[in-house]
């Protein structure tokens, strides 16, 4: 029986024209971006390339682009960086609680640190409401972090709203677009976000390269020191081949965003109404405002871990 792989939101597979971009920087251009020898400066192109059709996907500068290593380490620079770098002016932070472990863990880690956190709840479909965030915000409050869209439930949060309720208040806000990023359109000049977090692997990228965008003159403590990669804000020699296939990703995603949306939207709502007519299935999330590939259910009576090693 051909076996069908419905998990995309834990990771998708890598795109055959990503791999045929990746694989001269494995064989033949394996020089340090460093070096300022001619193996060194390709490497050194083949970023700052990668860099422009990343900041592309989500209508940002190129400069405004950090490559990290995953979703989970942007998300932890993007938290960590912003709390120490105004811990000054104050030790306040919101988080939801539908928000990936990667925020969660870290807003619990600088609670031990000092640090006071809000964590917003959500209604039954896992919506934010922006007048919860608008309540919770303090004179000490110096970040909002909430997700765009979970990955486990599909829901997409008013990230605009909220954003646009923080920058009213002067206020640094940052959502984790990992599911959503090359998923649904995301633009940096709508969304209201200073830093937003994303990942290659969910749009048929590689593992092991994310970004973190960082708008323009916002100050930030680095999360790694070292070397002077990343403009000083992320030290480590550059994973070359992983950068160079986000990039391309990006490239394709941004091209064939439109298409791919009015591709699974229609599948998932047929997977969604067909699933409904069983009894006592039940479908997790906002029905309407939900990311276009997601569907989740919850069965009464059947344990989730047992039916998907059943399915699997």
């Amino acid at each position: 029986m051909k076996k069908i792989y419905m998990d995309y939101v834990a990771t998708n597979p890598l795109h055959p024209d990503v791999l045929d971009a990746m694989m001269p920087y494995f064989k033949e251009e394996y020089g340090n971006p460093l070096s300022l020898y001619p193996p060194g400066l390709n490497a050194r192109k083949a970023i700052e390339g990668a860099r422009e059709s990343t900041a592309a996907l989500i209508n940002a500068k190129a400069k405004e682009i950090i490559f990290t290593s995953s979703g989970a380490e942007s998300n932890n620079f993007a938290i960590k960086g912003i709390a120490y770098a105004l811990q000054n002016k104050g030790t306040h932070i919101i988080v939801s609680k539908i928000e990936h472990h990667s925020v969660l863990n870290t807003a619990r880690f600088l609670e031990k640190s000092g640090f006071a956190v809000t964590y917003l709840p959500v209604d039954e479909n896992g919506l934010i409401n922006p007048e919860d965030v608008k309540k919770a915000i303090t004179n000490e409050t110096i970040l909002v972090s909430v997700i765009h869209a979970s990955p486990e439930i599909g829901t997409i949060e008013p990230v605009a709203e909220i954003g646009k309720i923080v920058k009213e208040k002067g206020i640094m806000f940052h959502t984790d677009a990992v599911s959503t990023v090359g998923n649904i359109p995301v633009d940096v000049e709508t969304i209201n976000a200073d830093l937003i977090s994303f990942t290659a692997h969910q749009f048929y990228g590689p593992k092991g390269a994310g970004a973190l965008y960082l708008k323009g003159g916002t100050r930030i403590v680095p999360l790694i020191y070292g070397g002077i990669q990343e403009g000083g804000r992320r030290a480590g020699t550059e994973n070359v081949p992983a950068i160079v296939g986000m990039g391309k990703a990006a490239e394709i995603a941004k091209r064939n965003l439109q298409t791919r949306m009015d591709h699974v939207t229609p599948l998932r709502d047929k997977l969604i109404n067909q699933a409904l007519t069983v009894e006592n299935v039940f479908l997790t999330g906002d029905r309407e405002n939900r990311l276009p590939g997601h569907a989740s259910f919850v069965v009464d009576f059947i344990e989730g871990e047992a039916m998907l090693l059943l399915l699997a």
